[in-house]
């Protein structure tokens, strides 16, 4: 097929789950040679479209046809037999197996367990024409979520689908990589290939992509060339209404300083030196923004902090008290919130209610308990007020929180966390996999926090999130410092270079 010819034709797709239409008559067309961007909220129905593209589901009605040929796949493999692949945002890897065992597994060359070796040089040579560098031998458990998603990435080449469907592809890399990364895409379109991306990049879509569909409520609402709208419109599409964009309000002066690290170092769980004498501050009524690719330290910095994860060298000073290697209790009695990595089993548990949930963090406290035995009406007052508060949608307090959204359970635990009148949060990636309906919702949180005086410190793979929000950024590479700059005297080009280990030339800040 040459380039222009149509590649993927979805044409009024419906898909129903009891009581849910997740896909309501969406059309969707991919060419050869273009990057097709997929836009739209949590729960706007992306997730199962692709899932039909890809054999998961199988459509209720409508048309599917892909290079030309009408099709209603059975399973994922004869999707794979049709040449789409795609990394989803939930990784399908087996956690035991290394990575190049997780990029053989379905392809050709697995059914000769001999030749993983070959397999694993040739991977480690893909991964570095790529700029994706991975441990071929290293268990996938070891990795951090964004190193996982490398993974998918490389899997998704290595297998060379001509038609590419990736999640947030660019979420783990630093602005040179995305754009390196785009460069291989936009390779692939040139040579015939089909590309879809998903993401809540509104900027990388007006760099990178050719078409951009936006879906809301299960519908396909727009189908537009990116060079015939911008940002603005694009948002206004996906929400249905104008949002409200959050801007940062000066406060005056950071106040005292809340969190002091020095020479910090610790040990990965892989046994390397994931921190190597860090030295850092953090001040009331500031956001201090931590930038670098995932798996730089940045889950181990967090993991020290908060008491998750034992130092082996250097000093934690919480409002001036040596907290080195207390317990995470202590660290929480010293005033410190915690919004982690994976909100849906570190910060919260799945299978409990709305309640419990709340109580993880309030089980010791006077007010719910009298002596052995909570009080549960105390509890679910208090639980209901938060959930007004910071705008929670769920069903019923009740109900297991896993049924929630992204958005809604980040709020349940923001809330969670911001109601123990914390002077130190600790967020971690807080706007990951959310729409921008919630990622608003959170950002604004933490300004407001840091307007009450309270410090933040800021873990993010998005640059532009950091430029906006934070008041200083410290640069992590292969968990060294490279600096601290002030936002306001910096750019994404420096940080970039800083990321990829090259030292801040105007030190620390």
């Amino acid at each position: 097929m040459g380039i222009n010819d149509i590649l993927v034709e979805m044409k009024g797709i419906t898909k129903a789950f009891p009581g849910v239409l997740a896909n309501d008559q969406v059309n969707l067309t991919v060419r050869a040679g273009e990057i097709h961007a997929l836009l739209g909220e949590n729960g706007a129905g992306k997730s199962t479209l692709m899932s039909i593209l890809t054999g998961l589901y199988r459509y209720d009605q409508g048309e599917l046809a892909v290079h030309g040929k009408k099709v209603n796949f059975n399973s994922p493999r004869d999707a794979i037999a049709e040449g789409i692949g795609m990394v989803h945002q939930h990784f399908k890897l087996v956690s035991t197996f290394t990575v190049t065992e997780n990029v053989a597994m379905g392809s050709d060359s697995w059914g000769a367990i001999l030749k993983l070796d070959q397999i694993e040089k040739k991977l480690a040579a893909f991964s570095m024409e790529y700029g994706l560098q991975i441990d071929p031998k290293a268990k996938v458990w070891q990795l951090s979520i964004g190193e996982q998603q490398r993974v998918e990435i490389v899997k998704l080449l290595f297998r060379g689908a001509d038609i590419l469907i990736l999640d947030e592809p660019t979420a783990v890399l630093t602005p040179q990589e995305a754009n390196d990364l785009y460069i291989v895409l936009r390779k692939m379109a040139d040579e015939g290939k089909g590309v879809i991306v998903i993401t809540h990049k509104m900027q990388e879509v007006i760099e990178h992509a050719d078409m951009v569909t936006v879906m809301r409520g299960g519908k396909s609402v727009a189908t537009v060339p990116k060079d015939y709208t911008d940002e603005t419109e694009l948002a206004r599409l996906m929400v249905g209404r104008e949002l409200d964009l959050v801007h940062k309000i000066e406060t005056g002066a950071p106040g005292e300083v809340i969190l002091q690290l020095q020479e910090i170092t610790a040990v990965s769980d892989r046994g390397h030196k994931a921190l190597k004498d860090v030295n850092l501050i953090v001040r009331a009524g500031e956001i201090m923004g931590i930038a670098g690719v995932a798996g730089n330290g940045q889950r181990e910095l967090a993991e020290v902090i908060t008491g998750l994860r034992p130092i082996s060298a250097g000093q934690i000073t919480i409002n001036k008290v040596d907290m080195t290697n207390r317990q995470p209790l202590d660290i929480i009695k010293a005033g410190v919130a915690h919004i982690p990595e994976d909100r849906h089993n570190t910060g919260l548990v799945p299978n409990l209610d709305a309640y419990e949930n709340i109580l993880l963090k309030h089980y010791l406290d006077k007010d719910f308990r009298k002596g052995p035995f909570i009080l549960w009406s105390a509890l679910s007052q208090y639980t209901q007020t938060l959930i007004n508060k910071f705008d929670i949608k769920l069903s019923v307090p009740e109900a297991p929180v896993k049924a929630m959204s992204g958005g809604n359970l980040q709020k349940l635990l923001l809330a969670r966390e911001i109601s123990m009148e914390p002077n130190l949060i600790i967020a971690v990636y807080p706007v990951r996999g959310l729409d921008i309906g919630a990622i608003q919702a959170v950002r604004g949180l933490l300004m407001e926090a840091r307007r009450e005086g309270k410090g933040v410190l800021l873990i993010s793979e998005e640059l532009d999130e950091l430029f906006l929000l934070a008041d200083r950024l410290a640069v992590l590479h292969e968990g060294e410092l490279m600096g601290v700059l002030e936002v306001e005297k910096t750019d994404i080009e420096e940080v970039g270079l800083m990321m990829a280990g090259k030292k801040g030339v105007k030190g620390c800040a």
